[in-house]
């Protein structure tokens, strides 16, 4: 028998795009946690104040937006 290659429905691809969108949130807290940690980090060892932690904002959401970029991009939703 042969198996005909349907594309999946409007739902299954409603469903897998609502799943990834939904990680946006968890993106944009795991990579600004990380540089703003980062940023403490270094800010206590080098004994510059705020400095480092305000860089690691100013990196952390560039950071953010190009995985996020580079994953939709992947799954061919840019």
């Amino acid at each position: 028998m042969e198996q005909k290659n349907t594309p999946p429905s409007a739902k299954v691809e409603a469903l897998r795009a609502f799943g990834l969108l939904s990680g946006v949130g968890i993106y944009f807290v795991v990579f600004l946690g990380v540089f703003i940690f980062l940023g403490k980090c270094a800010d206590d060892f080098l004994g510059t104040g705020r400095t480092c932690t305000i860089v690691g904002i100013v990196l952390g959401f560039p950071a953010a937006i190009y995985s996020l970029y580079r994953q939709l991009k992947y799954y061919k939703l840019v």
